[in-house]
């Protein structure tokens, strides 16, 4: 059943996947990250401004866009931002996170994600 469901997968359809997924498991914890540390370091201007959500997913999504634009062409200027995995249209969603996932580079991005978060959180707590 799955077969059939990702034979039939739109070219459009598996684009977008590959945009969301870029998006969301790439792009976003980098802008998510940066807000979070001027957060930390006092930035008045950042307190409560419901624009700063908007702003990373903005961010994320235009950071992306680039990503899946100019990854194919220049895949040396965008080896950790663009991930051909995502792309692969016979691979459910799931399959494609899971390939994802397994490789060593995104399985050590994730875990200095993971720390770096728990750290600011940390210092967040401890701090007000």
């Amino acid at each position: 059943m799955a077969a059939i469901a990702n034979a039939r997968k739109s070219r459009l359809h598996n684009a977008f996947e590959g945009l969301a997924l870029t998006a969301s498991l790439q792009s976003f914890p980098t802008f998510a990250t940066a807000a979070f540390l001027l957060k930390l370091v006092a930035d008045h201007d950042l307190v409560g401004d419901p624009g700063v959500a908007i702003f990373v997913a903005f961010a994320s999504l235009v950071h992306a866009t680039l990503a899946v634009t100019f990854g194919p062409s220049f895949p040396h200027l965008f080896k950790t931002v663009y991930e051909p995995k995502f792309f692969e249209a016979h691979l459910s969603l799931s399959d494609k996170i899971t390939a994802w996932r397994t490789q060593p580079v995104a399985s050590l991005q994730l875990v200095t994600i993971v720390l770096l978060l728990s750290v600011m959180a940390v210092v967040t707590a401890s701090v007000g």
